[in-house]
């Protein structure tokens, strides 16, 4: 067992959109994609809910989130840590 465990749990980056509720962000996960019969590419976006137990991600910010088990009805990741800070304006 000299190799480390390889994790099953899928990670995605994306931009927090809502940090309105406690404890839950919601993040926006963008990718681009080609078209299956024209080639083209084109934009496809996903929200999710993540759990931020210490609130400390704000609106704007990139962050990573990871795969987790059900935390409520529509919670399945867990906000693992801050990639990007958001702009200040």
């Amino acid at each position: 067992m000299t190799e480390a465990k390889k994790s099953l749990k899928r990670t995605l980056v994306g931009k927090v959109v809502s940090d309105k509720r406690a404890k839950t962000v919601t993040v926006l996960i963008e990718r681009r994609v080609k078209h299956e019969l024209y080639g083209k590419i084109v934009g496809k976006s996903s929200k999710y809910h993540a759990h931020d137990e210490t609130g400390e991600y704000k609106l704007g910010d990139i962050i990573e989130i990871t795969e987790s088990r059900p935390i409520s009805k529509t919670k399945n990741w867990v906000a693992t840590r801050l990639v990007q800070k958001a702009a200040v304006v």
